[in-house]
C-alpha cells in the first residue's frame, strides 16, 4: 500500500516561517560537516546552512 497523504494545506504560518528573517539578511547558520575538502580547489572549506530556510554559503580556510 501506498503512503497516505495529508489533504490540508498548509497555513500562511507553516508556509513562510523563519523566511522573513532571511529576507532581511538575518540567516541562522550551522555548520555543515559532510563535505571538507574542495576537490577543483585543493583546498579545505567550510560550508554553513541556514537552518530556516537551507541556504548555503562556502569559505575557504
Amino acid at each position: 500500500m501506498g503512503d497516505i497523504l495529508p489533504f490540508k494545506r498548509p497555513s500562511p504560518f507553516e508556509k513562510h516561517k523563519g523566511k522573513t528573517l532571511c529576507k532581511s539578511g538575518f540567516h541562522k547558520w550551522k555548520i555543515k560537516t559532510d563535505k571538507k575538502f574542495d576537490v577543483k580547489e585543493g583546498k579545505l572549506v567550510t560550508v554553513f546552512e541556514c537552518e530556516r530556510c537551507g541556504a548555503t554559503k562556502v569559505e575557504a580556510r
